[in-house]
């Protein structure tokens, strides 16, 4: 009955266009906004989440050796609160869209400034930051709703994680905080209150985690 009902509206829409604006129904790919604390800032990932719906995906609905929105919609975004490696490579603190090339043994990460693309529609080589390559795991379950979530999450380090049918793509986000931390210090030992001491034992403390 509810696949009906979408259907229908669905219908109507099309048909009469601009005069049916103002009817709200679900998006068929919801999206989502995920902010992780992490280092001494954040990450903040947008991105929206098709469902399988009985397709066959890697290989078919997403073509082995072609740019990938990574999603579905809009391009999939990533904002890094500072200066950050991801895969190994540096990346400037800033906001990037997420590509990816997914292939049967081997997928490539692409991190790119084409924020005004919609999907893959713009892309341009030569405003990529980052490109590395990883290798897919196979799952011994099923992801229905595309996923993407940030695991492993140490003060300094985390992995991202893509997760749609039965495959898995993860790769590593790290930040190096220790100079950051010893300039902190410094900057507070320069000034008459002092409050070093406390500090260091919030310092000591974060290393015990």
């Amino acid at each position: 009955m509810k696949k009906l009902i979408y259907a229908l509206a669905g219908a109507f829409l099309a048909s009469f266009g601009v005069s049916a604006q103002g009817i709200k129904t679900p998006s068929p790919s919801t999206t989502q906004t995920i902010k992780q604390e992490f280092a001494l800032s954040s990450i903040e990932l947008t991105y929206s989440r098709p469902n399988i719906k009985g397709r066959t995906i890697f290989g078919d609905l997403v073509p082995f050796g072609k740019v990938w929105r990574t999603g579905a919609n809009a391009a999939t975004k990533l904002t890094f609160g500072e200066d950050v490696k991801v895969g190994g490579i540096q990346v400037k603190a800033g906001t990037y869209v997420l590509y990816t090339i997914p292939n049967k043994d081997e997928w490539e990460i692409v991190l790119n400034k084409g924020l005004e693309n919609w999907g893959v529609d713009g892309y341009k080589t030569e405003q990529d930051v980052a490109r590395f390559k990883v290798k897919p795991i196979a799952l011994p379950f099923t992801v229905e709703t595309f996923t993407m979530q940030f695991e492993n999450v140490q003060p300094a380090a985390t992995d991202l994680h893509i997760l749609w049918d039965k495959t898995l793509v993860s790769f590593p986000v790290t930040a190096d905080i220790d100079g950051k931390i010893m300039s902190q210090i410094d900057k507070a030992l320069n000034v008459d209150s002092k409050p070093y001491f406390r500090q260091l034992l919030i310092i000591l403390k974060q290393e015990k985690i």
